[in-house]
């Protein structure tokens, strides 16, 4: 046992620098606080893992374990998406809020991500992690028990904030447990694999359920796998070792920049509301309300920047700091992130409409329709994450960008009369490749970015700009698609004709949507080269 005060295996000293004999405080201490004890004075890290076979299998669990969160999240997104129509009918929902149940969770993740990621460094991921796991359990099961909209959507909402809770903090599990290299490149592969497959599944089980025994047993069905999840995580993820220092109030409340979060937050879920509230009618965007909502979303921003800004001169927590945005690449990444992620899952539920609206398919025939979207997305993941240390990132970013841009421009020409497999199947098989890719890809960097400590808050950054901007892209592609119809020439509004050409008008913009990401690559990426190489690798 070594002597109170010295280093144990597996710990990294804290910069003297920030130690009470330099000049500079910890960011966590205020200025009169006292100096801690010498062995708070470490951040420890476990030994990372570079073989999954390492310490008995730890990493395959480990992989495991964060790749069923984001499955069961995504799970959740399909299963929602199938079934919005019968949802609808059901709780008697207006068109208005048709598509909450998706948005609202979104919103909810979104706005909410930052905190979390700052909680996940602070307080440590695989508590976040578990804490988010057992609340999506409990909320999952209050979803399937709703009896009216309202209730739906408010559990939703927490549904979303407790997904946020896991999100951050398994990008910060992946960084903490294995190095630099192909294997943590994999990780989150595997991480983003999870994606299409849940989404998949959802599709599928969420059309079964809708026509047999009822929409709610797919969040039954959610509740009960995600305890499988918390039970093997609480099970097998690596606990802190016992030379680490132990949780510290003191960290909680002055080592996150709570203020930006109390001001970007809100922002963000004021501008995504107002999105939605004009979903139905774009009229709305002058009521008096909804002028004020984007005022005060614009106020915040101002007041964010700037209270960033203060923090980093002063050396303070900042959430996201101001001088992170003069890197080309992560800015690049962020609004390609935004860009894709919205065009990603906004065409999922256009193309739901086209085939329940328009072909007039019952949600499990649309369900069968969606089973290419797994197999492609998992293969690109996983292909991703193989050849990412050997080829360009920018090279594969905007490969994969151009094939899923062929998505929305193939249905923007469809025919309802033609044979699914003339356009739609290679349209569901093309669309989450370049999301899929783009998630292994940019987590990478985004992390790369971000000091080792703070890795719960660059998961944060990535999934709450893929947050936002699949809550923004729904809003946007369903305002266009409900203001083509109401103006076209069809007098009856909810014919298939109708319908058609507002859907036609959504997946031109989300055509749009993929060449202008290919625009910011092509700009701003070009002097990313090879990323998520390992030491071997220099």
């Amino acid at each position: 046992m070594p002597e109170y005060g010295s280093i144990p295996p597996g710990a990294f000293p804290v910069d003297p620098a920030l130690g009470c004999n330099g000049t500079t405080t910890p960011p966590f201490l205020d200025q009169h606080d006292e100096c801690p004890d010498e062995d708070q004075l470490l951040i420890y890290k476990h030994d990372p893992i570079d073989d999954p076979g390492h310490h008995g299998g730890n990493g395959i669990i480990i992989i495991t374990c964060i790749s069923c969160a984001t499955l069961i999240s995504c799970f959740l997104g399909g299963l929602v998406t199938v079934a919005t129509p019968q949802i609808a009918m059901d709780l008697d929902l207006d068109p208005g809020v048709a598509l909450w149940p998706i948005s609202m969770y979104a919103l909810a993740n979104g706005c909410t991500l930052l905190i979390s990621g700052s909680l996940s460094d602070v307080v440590g991921s695989r508590e976040i992690f578990l804490l988010g796991c057992f609340l999506q359990s409990i909320f999952s099961m209050a979803c399937g028990l709703s009896q009216t909209g309202p209730q739906l959507i408010f559990f939703r909402i927490l549904s979303g904030l407790a997904t946020s809770l896991c999100l951050p903090s398994a990008v910060s599990l992946i960084t903490e447990n294995f190095l630099p290299g192909q294997l943590r490149n994999l990780a989150f592969a595997l991480m983003g694999g999870g994606q299409p497959i849940g989404f998949g599944i959802g599709l599928t089980l969420g059309g079964v359920f809708a026509d047999t025994l009822g929409w709610p047993w797919g969040f039954h069905t959610v509740a009960i796998i995600n305890t499988v999840v918390l039970f093997l995580g609480i099970w097998q993820l690596p606990t802190k070792d016992k030379y680490a220092p132990p949780i510290s109030w003191k960290r909680v409340a002055f080592g996150i920049d709570w203020i930006g979060a109390l001001t970007a937050s809100p922002s963000l879920a004021l501008l995504s509301y107002v999105l939605a509230s004009i979903t139905d009618d774009a009229s709305n965007i002058s009521s008096p309300i909804n002028a004020l909502l984007l005022s005060l979303s614009a106020l915040l921003i101002i007041v964010f920047v700037f209270w960033v800004g203060r923090q980093e001169r002063r050396g303070r927590p900042a959430l996201i700091k101001n001088s992170l945005w003069s890197n080309k690449a992560f800015t690049s990444i962020s609004i390609n992130v935004f860009l894709i992620w919205g065009a990603f899952n906004a065409f999922e539920q256009m193309l739901n409409y086209f085939f329940q609206e328009v072909q007039g398919h019952s949600a499990l025939e649309t369900a069968w329709r969606f089973l290419p979207t797994p197999i492609s997305g998992s293969l690109s993941s996983i292909v991703t994450g193989l050849v990412l240390h050997r080829i360009r990132a920018d090279w594969i970013i905007n490969a994969t960008t151009v094939v899923s841009s062929l998505s929305p421009f193939l249905m923007a020409l469809v025919d309802p009369k033609w044979s699914y497999w003339v356009c739609a199947f290679p349209a569901i098989f093309l669309n989450s490749i370049g999301a899929d890719s783009l998630f292994t890809v940019s987590n990478i960097v985004i992390a790369s970015v971000f000091p080792t400590e703070t890795q719960g808050l660059a998961g944060g950054v990535f999934n709450t700009v893929s947050q936002i901007g699949k809550s923004v892209g729904l809003a946007l592609v369903a305002l266009i698609a409900n203001s083509v119809t109401e103006n076209s020439v069809f007098e009856d509004k909810s014919s298939p004709e109708a319908l058609l050409e507002g859907y036609r008008a959504a997946f031109w913009f989300l055509f749009a949507l993929s060449v202008t990401s290919l625009s910011v690559s092509v700009w701003g990426l070009r002097k990313v080269g090879r990323v998520g190489r390992g030491r071997e690798h220099g």
